[in-house]
């Protein structure tokens, strides 16, 4: 294959993470990893591989990141078993990056924070919604934990080179539109299969308008589309962003003019309203005011989706001066101790306290149906979460309804599912 080839952001990276000097969508490709993630559900699993290979060492103690967030603090005594085994892998194994209670946060929120995901890197995590990173300008995408154990003994992954679709974002947002409606307005347009393994390439002047949270939120749903990755050229607002982060340097990839995509579609943000995703998929997608009137149990604030600072904000500013719904527990979980500090130091607690809200430490928690709010039989819940499957949440009886921030908060005082403008805002 030519050097000349045009290629785009993905093949790149992936092609500068092997020993070839171009690849295209299809080709089988062992490439070398920057950083690889495992969390308390899906490391332990691959210790077990890790030690039955005989392996004794990561191929490198700065590239491999552990981080306790799903049943974190530990629900009970097998949650509190995993961590266990988390914590005393990285001892054994000297690794520098294991995140556990009080420095511990959801991982897709913690990893950026911390300046451990640079541009042009090639990450690799057992966890689907991996595909976040792609929001800095890297190719990262979710794997099994046979794989996270291969990746942590070679420091390599065999990988096929996806397919690229671009989705094009121009105009100017309605009032209280966030990137999450931008990612479930996409998702309801091409279906949960409708990237499936392919390459989401977000671009347009309305993207490029989006904060470095907006892009994690786009980046983080991928997957519920079927894609091995998404990403975000990177541009001066992502220098800005690392700035005092991290130290390591790094590359900007872009696609060059002429490389080949399977599908383009432009969307004019302009004509997208607050949404919600019914259940039971991520692409059951309508306008909030169109929806009728269904009454809900809980509101979840948080996620690797939708819990940084500008989601925080967001949802303070629909929720100061009134109180949630008698029915309705809100629940609001700050993504990382540094977001969790943030909103303390602003203020935002005293909002969520004022309207009888309860605040989470740092955690995946009801998100996966793990703890901090499980669902019973019959329970609805608006969520700024990023699946809505039969028992996502927990009874296989009750229903998520996936929505941004201000939709969630909006949705709390009122006790059913409503956007902003049923308040008047």
């Amino acid at each position: 294959m030519s050097p000349n080839t045009k290629m785009t952001i993905t093949e790149k990276i992936i092609s500068a993470h092997t020993e070839t000097e171009a690849v295209q969508p299809g080709d089988l490709v062992m490439a070398k990893v920057d950083l690889a993630l495992g969390n308390d559900i899906t490391a332990p699993l691959a210790i077990d591989i890790f030690e039955e290979a005989g392996a004794k060492k990561v191929f490198d103690e700065e590239k491999v990141v552990l981080v306790c967030d799903h049943f974190t603090p530990n629900k009970d005594i097998k949650s509190a078993s995993q961590c266990k085994r988390v914590r005393e892998f990285a001892t054994n194994t000297n690794i520098t990056h294991i995140y556990d209670g009080g420095d511990s946060g959801v991982e897709h929120a913690l990893l950026p924070e911390l300046g451990l995901v640079l541009p042009g890197d090639l990450i690799i995590g057992a966890d689907s919604h991996t595909c976040t990173y792609g929001a800095l300008g890297a190719f990262a995408t979710g794997v099994g934990s046979t794989d996270l154990a291969a990746v942590m003994i070679t420091g390599e992954v065999w990988l096929k080179v996806p397919e690229s679709m671009k989705f094009v974002f121009y105009g100017t947002p309605n009032k209280w539109v966030t990137a999450k409606d931008y990612i479930l307005h996409t998702i309801g347009d091409i279906g949960v299969d409708g990237a499936l393994y392919s390459a989401m390439e977000f671009t347009g002047t309305a993207v490029t308008a989006l904060t470095i949270e907006g892009r994690l939120t786009m980046a983080n749903m991928a997957i519920e589309a079927g894609g091995k990755c998404g990403i975000f050229e990177p541009d001066e607002k992502i220098d800005i962003y690392l700035k005092g982060r991290s130290s390591r340097k790094y590359e900007k990839f872009t696609s060059d003019p002429k490389a080949e995509y399977i599908d383009v579609r432009e969307y004019d943000v302009g004509k997208i309203q607050p949404l919600v995703a019914l259940p039971h998929l991520p692409s059951n997608v309508q306008p909030v005011d169109d929806v009728e009137d269904i009454p809900i149990d809980q509101v979840v604030i948080g996620s690797c989706t939708n819990g940084r600072i500008e989601d925080l904000r967001l949802a303070s500013e629909i929720l100061k001066g009134r109180k949630a719904d008698s029915n309705v527990r809100l629940i609001i979980i700050p993504a990382t101790p540094m977001i969790y500090r943030q909103a303390l130091n602003e203020g935002l607690f005293e909002v969520f306290l004022d309207a009888n809200g309860i605040i989470s430490p740092p955690t995946c928690g009801p998100c996966l149906g793990g703890h901090m709010g499980v669902l019973a039989e019959g329970e609805r819940v608006v969520a700024t979460t990023n699946r809505n499957f039969v028992g996502r949440m927990g009874d296989p009886k009750s229903e998520v309804y996936l929505s941004n921030p201000a939709v969630a908060a909006a949705s709390a005082v009122l006790g059913r599912v409503a956007g902003p403008s049923a308040l008047g805002l």
